[in-house]
């Protein structure tokens, strides 16, 4: 287990339609239930779980409209597992164990309009945060290990932008260096470019979802604040967040061009809409099961 913190085509994208949150760790014990996220924002109740339990995982959209949930935590050990998600949001079990090196707490957007990518995050074997990454193809397979670059943390968000690019932000680094707010760009080919000085305020277990068709949004996590991100991969400065604060949860794409955070344990069970604006909007009530430490991806 990874160390406490302290205190589509590119031309004409046709998915994220719908989402999907996934896993996590309620109050006690950990799942593998789902919950779907209409055209319209509105999560359903809980799907009964398919696949091994656990949290920390990741997830991203492939293919253009299918997603896939990969590696995690089972309660002290990292695993490299995956799980498919149909185009209607059906869950696969799980899949042989990937080529990658089993690890958690990292994060994963889509690129190049139907690829995915895996990057960072904790390594429970070794007993170290990593920088490595992990490429998905447009078939869902999840390729190994490539040698990391940047600045090696955990914790962070990913989303994509423009269109067929991706992003990775802030995190934790370990060893008493603690948050920050580094960026590390994706080009539409998947190669991760190295670090890009941090905009805003420093914080780990944020989330980070796409929006209004071709941008992104950091949000909420240890600091509350959100970041617009251009279609140019550049990051805005902090926004103050709307809603309840709250960390260790996800967010993703909608509808198109809206996005949203959503569930937590505590302090309250809610969810936050994105605009294609890039607003978030006031609290709703949350359905199905209260938790943590999950994941979100889009599909359809």
């Amino acid at each position: 287990m990874f160390p406490i913190i302290p205190a589509n085509s590119v031309a004409a994208e046709t998915g994220n339609d719908e989402g999907i949150f996934g896993f996590g760790q309620p109050g006690g014990g950990l799942v593998s239930t789902t919950n779907l996220v209409s055209n319209a924002g509105v999560v359903s109740s809980d799907v009964a779980g398919v696949g091994t339990a656990r949290y920390n995982c990741r997830a991203c959209e492939y293919g253009g409209d299918k997603g896939i949930f990969a590696f995690g935590n089972t309660s002290g050990t990292d695993v490299a597992i995956s799980n498919l998600v149909s185009n209607t949001g059906v869950v696969a079990s799980d899949q042989a164990a990937t080529t990658g090196n089993p690890n958690s707490a990292g994060a994963a957007c889509s690129y190049g309009g139907d690829k995915g990518i895996f990057g960072y995050g904790w390594d429970a074997i070794a007993d170290t945060q990593v920088s490595i990454t992990n490429l998905v193809s447009n078939a869902g397979v999840v390729s190994s290990d490539v040698a990391g670059v940047g600045t090696t943390r955990y914790a962070l968000a990913a989303c994509e932008y423009g269109d067929d690019k991706g992003i990775f932000g802030y995190g934790y680094q370990h060893l008493g260096v603690g948050n920050t707010a580094i960026t590390n760009l994706v080009s539409n080919t998947g190669v991760v470019a190295s670090d890009t000085a941090g905009v805003g305020t420093v914080k780990n277990n944020a989330s980070a979802c796409d929006y209004g068709g071709d941008k992104g949004i950091f949000g909420f996590g240890s600091s509350y604040t959100t970041n617009l991100i251009s279609n140019t991969g550049v990051v805005a400065s902090d926004v103050t967040g709307v809603g309840t604060s709250r960390s260790s949860y996800a967010a993703c794409e909608y509808g198109q061009d809206k996005g949203i955070f959503g569930f937590v344990r505590s302090p309250g069970f809610v969810t936050n809409l994105v605009s294609n604006t890039g607003v978030v909007a006031s609290d709703t009530a949350g359905v199905g099961t209260a938790r943590y430490m999950y994941a979100a991806c889009s599909f359809n």
